[in-house]
């Protein structure tokens, strides 16, 4: 049930809002709309309201806008040539045309923004509950321990930059609000004597380098399919206690463990409702959400959150702010996957994000509005590519036939989608086929 729910809320609401951005473009320039599809194959049921055919079609891993008078080139249009009627696409100008087809990615872009600022305006501002708490060294990255002139385990931080008694989200902002180059101002206490440390910021400076681990136990809350974790029989409530024989106390211990272990296998042991554990795991090359390449095992950290009431202009702000990273993170990846850096192999399919859909839904409505999101964004950076087939691929036909000042041939433009066609048939039917692979019990 969690299944078909998460399947229902993410991808067909994700698709339907895409075609919708289509929709609601091609009827601003008075374009008819034949069908308006959620799937692609047989129509299953829906119902007609004026001239468009409102539908559940067949397959579920996209949809389409059928378009009166489309060019007989694209895989979505019927085999009726334009008559050259004003309701007609081919009959609108070229940058009308172009708008159409970039309505769709732009309105799953803006999407989140409107779901982020609901989501902050009713409820609140997720972040770490840790955050609130006063900022105390736990323990320190390798790099950082043992220095005469830094932080050591057990100072309690007293003021940094002027701030008294910091919160480990003001100890953040100061950090953030320090220009590289300058220095940390910090007073800290231990054993109730107090002394002044002066850290020197960089551009790639981090909280951790600075204060150290966050006070976050290293408590799993998710475990993904497919991943060195889950093959190593890892489960989410399991809790680390230690890595190659090396205790672990917090998360970031953990994390800087699997790192640095250059994808050699480590051992581990797990306290798993209250008996320990051993197991064995290598870590794989994976990408980080800043788009660094590092090592992981394919876990998240129980973080629990707490939410704080914000305005709606703060809401919008932050809204704004949370899915331009999101669209960073996409483009870096894209970028990374077309430069060899990152493989193929990483991506999801249908089946994959089926799966994530149906554990967002157990989770509850934080990591469904979460993951919409994520789907959002990249539904909307990966169609503008220019890829022939994709909303991208026809703007960058509609750009060249206007540099040319007339249309490519009917033969060329098939021809062009059908490479397009092709290379997306491929590419959806490899990374499916890793889905199934993830999901078999001689790979997990």
């Amino acid at each position: 049930m969690n299944l078909l729910l998460g399947v229902a809320l993410v991808l067909g609401l994700m698709i339907m809002i895409h075609e919708w951005g289509h929709f609601i473009v091609a009827r601003l320039f008075k374009v008819r709309v034949d069908v308006f599809s959620i799937g692609f194959g047989p129509r299953l049921f829906g119902w007609k309201r004026g001239a468009t055919d409102y539908r559940i079609s067949a397959l579920p891993f996209g949809g389409y806008v059928r378009m009166a008078g489309q060019d007989l080139s694209e895989v979505d249009s019927n085999d009726v040539a334009p008559t050259g009627a004003p309701d007609e696409l081919m009959s609108k100008p070229r940058w009308q045309r172009a708008l159409i087809s970039f309505a769709g990615p732009a309105v799953n872009l803006l999407f989140p923004i409107l779901l982020l600022t609901g989501l902050f305006v009713a409820v609140g501002l997720p972040y770490s509950a840790y955050f609130d708490l006063p900022v105390q060294v736990v323990a320190l990255p390798a790099e950082a321990a043992g220095k005469t002139n830094f932080l050591q385990p057990g100072d309690k931080i007293v003021s940094i930059n002027g701030i008294a008694n910091p919160t480990w989200e003001q100890a953040q902002k100061a950090i953030k609000q320090t220009l590289s180059g300058d220095k940390l101002k910090i007073e800290a206490e231990n054993a109730g004597t107090r002394r002044t440390v002066e850290v020197p910021l960089t551009d790639t400076v981090s909280i951790e380098r600075v204060l150290g681990y966050a006070p976050l136990p290293a408590i799993l809350d998710e475990v993904a399919p497919g991943t060195p974790a889950e093959r190593a029989g890892l489960k989410e409530g399991d809790i680390i206690r230690a890595v190659d024989g090396q205790k672990i106390d917090y998360w970031g211990q953990f994390v800087e463990h699997v790192r640095a272990s250059g994808g050699k296998t480590v051992k581990l042991d797990l306290e798993r409702k209250g008996q320990l554990v051993h197991t064995e795991v290598t870590p794989q090359q994976g990408v980080a959400e800043s788009g660094e390449n590092i090592f992981q095992v394919g876990v998240i950290v129980r973080d629990p959150t707490a939410y704080r009431r914000i305005s709606f202009t703060d809401g919008v702000r932050d809204a704004s702010a949370m899915t331009a990273d999101r669209v960073q993170e996409t483009i870096g990846v894209v970028g990374k996957l077309f430069s060899g850096r990152v493989s193929v192999r990483q991506l999801q399919g249908a089946v994959g994000i089926s799966r994530a859909a149906g554990e967002a839904v157990r989770k509850g409505p934080l990591a469904v509005i979460s993951l919409m999101v994520l789907i959002s964004v990249n539904l909307g950076i990966l169609n503008l590519l220019p890829i022939p087939i994709l909303d991208g691929g026809n703007i960058l036909l509609l750009t060249l036939e206007g540099i040319r000042r007339r249309d490519f041939s009917l033969a060329f433009k098939e021809r062009f989608v059908q490479v397009g066609f092709v290379f997306l048939l491929v590419l959806f039917a490899y990374v499916m086929y890793n889905d199934v692979v993830r999901m078999l019990p001689t790979h997990s």
